[in-house]
């Protein structure tokens, strides 16, 4: 065990040792697709028609129904809290979303978007949703496809028989030419918006997303423009610096035919470019799970100089050195926070 323990170790050093190398062969400048305004609006096209094939962008689905007021004792103990409302949304295959937008007693009139990863459902993201209420935001809560409270249906598969969706690699079992599974990723939150659009009245949209949500507000901010401002801790890095396993990424993080029309780098800045929207990333350093460290200065620079010529929008990265977990620390909500409260053009 010791010598397979060491010879892991030495192995993962050389990976990470490799893994250097392969930035320095990298000019980050030549893989990113976008020059201009123009080329935002034709990827954006490209990925919604990627995405939902012929029925373009869902901008009038709604809910499939909304129950106003539920009860829910895993959050009595919330403070400035006035009620909750589970927003459900059914979906191709039986998948479907279940989400809480709650409600606070004292608000400011903006809404923060906030979505869990892997790690299942987003009450485990409790502690920032109280953290927003709080500062007087109402959140929309979201868990990921097939986790938290979301089902996990039946399907049959042609050849193969009928299989319960587990995982999110069984989505490539549903993958055609008529159809997408990465609309389950980023169309509940779309049908969402457009109940707020027509129930509510916030003054914004923003988004706060941890591992595989940080990765959906990614791709999320990346073709709607309603959203403001997007913080995507611990979501994603360029397929380029993803060869240390640990990074690898699910699914979603390695579909060439969705990178091959918009790769990281694209989506960052499409998340970052229009008048008064920002794309932060926030990076743990010693992250127990992924994304560790410091690859991203690879590319800090040539996402900036792209913003800095398109001339609308803001990016920026944070590395938090702070603790050693997969999570959105007490400085990483401090950050955003203060980054959302105190917004600065280009």
């Amino acid at each position: 065990d010791a010598l397979d323990s060491i010879k892991a170790i030495t192995l993962n050093e050389k990976i990470k040792s490799d893994q250097q190398n392969i930035i320095y062969e990298n000019n980050v400048n030549e893989l990113i697709q976008i020059k201009n305004s123009n080329d935002i609006f034709k990827i954006k096209n490209n990925l919604i028609n990627f995405i939902w094939k012929n029925n373009g962008f869902p901008d009038s689905k709604l809910p499939t129904s909304v129950n106003v007021d539920i009860l829910n004792s895993l959050y009595d103990d919330f403070s400035n809290l006035e009620r909750i409302d589970q927003l459900n949304i059914e979906m191709e295959f039986g998948v479907n979303s279940i989400s809480y937008l709650f409600i606070p007693e004292s608000s400011n009139n903006k809404l923060v978007i906030y979505h869990q990863g892997h790690d299942g459902d987003f009450y485990k993201g409790k502690e920032t949703i109280q953290f927003f209420l709080e500062k007087d935001y109402s959140v929309l809560a979201f868990s990921m496809p097939l986790l938290g409270m979301n089902d996990k249906p039946l399907v049959e598969i042609s050849n193969l028989g009928t299989i319960q969706l587990i995982s999110h690699e069984h989505f490539r079992f549903l993958e055609s030419e008529n159809f997408s599974p990465i609309k389950f990723f980023v169309e509940p939150i779309a049908i969402s918006l457009n109940y707020l659009d027509a129930n509510h009245n916030f003054s914004s949209y923003d988004m706060v997303g941890i591992s595989g949500g940080g990765w959906t507000v990614t791709l999320y901010s990346a073709i709607d423009d309603r959203i403001s401002q997007t913080y995507s801790v611990a979501g994603s890095l360029p397929i380029y610096l993803r060869s240390i396993p640990e990074n690898r990424g699910d699914y979603e993080q390695w579909l060439p035919e969705l990178y091959q029309i918009a790769n990281n780098l694209d989506l960052y800045i499409m998340g970052s470019y229009g008048e008064d929207r920002k794309f932060i990333q926030i990076f743990n350093k010693y992250d127990s799970c992924c994304f560790s460290g410091d690859l991203y200065t690879s590319y800090e620079n040539e996402i900036k100089k792209s913003i800095l010529q398109l001339k609308k929008g803001y990016f920026d990265i944070y590395l938090d050195d702070s603790h050693k977990s997969h999570k959105i620390s007490e400085l990483g909500l401090t950050i955003i926070i203060n980054s959302i409260m105190n917004y600065t053009k280009n």
